[in-house]
């Protein structure tokens, strides 16, 4: 296989941080899961962007997205660093382009900035943003992707829109990585979201699609690529799933499921089985049309299991 393999890494949002009461420790096992990525292997590491955690509101700890992808590109060396994804709504897009342009360089160079157009109604609500209807923040989206071209591309940005303006902005250093830094777009709708990857996007992210579904994504985007004219091998494909691997296939379907084994189907929504069922289920992702596969690992921050699927999948 060719396929490149990125890692989420815990913050605290899915209670992937719980029981580490010292948020000073909770950080440093964090940033460890990074180095150990770095070390085994994987290509690329990513954060999510949310404030408190999901789908139970506890107070347990949920590290910022921002300040941590500046911290973990100064824990690392090597391995890339994004964001599954930015939610627009939270952040002005010309102050998400100039905090994007300050990390690529605080890294080096290995910033991919991943956006979306958000979902998480509470949360939005919580910190005193407005949650507009989907088509509105999509349009919102559709502006912020044109201004963040504006600040990594002009001397001084101009743009106004009807949900943006931009007079005048400089945005210095721009970043390292030329022409840009590589932009991903989060999400699947085929009408709207997968035109604005063949616009805008140099990367594309899609959440644990069977894989049917997948294929078909990659079809719709490849039709919007070549009905304006852009080269769809020009936009890097990736795919997020949630991993729990087992001796057995039998073991990791009683871990993932208790007891309540969906279809196959549904199943493939996930990566679950044994070290070799999983190589073939990522066989099959890359077949239609997968170059990178994002994993979710519940139990990263103990390190045995992010260790064990890079022997197991990405080792040669």
């Amino acid at each position: 296989m060719s396929l490149q393999f990125g890692l989420i890494i815990p913050q605290g949002w899915q209670l992937d941080l719980a029981g580490i009461p010292d948020p000073v420790m909770a950080y440093e096992s964090m940033t460890r899961v990074a180095q150990v990525a770095e070390e085994v292997g994987f290509d690329s590491i990513w954060l999510f962007d949310h404030f408190h955690t999901s789908p139970t509101l506890t107070q347990e700890l949920t590290f910022e997205c921002w300040t941590s992808t500046a911290a973990l590109a100064r824990d690392t060396k090597r391995i890339r660093i994004g964001q599954l994804v930015t939610c627009n709504g939270y952040r002005n897009p010309a102050l998400l382009a100039k905090m994007a342009s300050t990390v690529d360089v605080l890294s080096h160079g290995r910033l991919v900035f991943g956006i979306g157009a958000g979902w998480y109604e509470h949360e939005f609500r919580a910190y005193g943003y407005t949650y507009p209807d989907t088509p509105t923040r999509l349009r919102y989206l559709r502006e912020a992707l044109q201004v963040i071209h504006e600040m990594w591309s002009k001397e001084e940005a101009f743009f106004e829109g009807k949900y943006y303006q931009v007079r005048g902005a400089i945005n210095q250093p721009k970043g390292v990585q030329k022409l840009h830094i590589p932009l991903l777009i989060g999400g699947a709708g085929e009408q709207v979201t997968l035109k604005l990857v063949a616009q805008y996007g140099d990367a594309c992210n899609f959440n644990a699609p069977d894989s049917e579904t997948l294929k078909h994504k990659f079809e719709v985007l490849k039709r919007h690529c070549d009905a304006i004219g852009r080269d769809y091998n020009e936009i890097h494909r990736t795919v997020l799933y949630e991993v729990i691997m087992a001796d057995t296939d039998e073991e990791a379907l009683q871990k993932a499921y208790q007891g309540n084994i969906p279809d196959e189907r549904t199943r493939e929504r996930d990566l679950v089985g044994s070290p070799s069922t999983i190589r073939r289920r990522l066989q099959e992702i890359e077949e239609a049309g997968a170059q990178e596969v994002i994993i979710f690992l519940k139990d990263s921050v103990q390190l045995d299991s992010v260790r064990r699927f890079a022997e197991a999948c990405i080792r040669k």
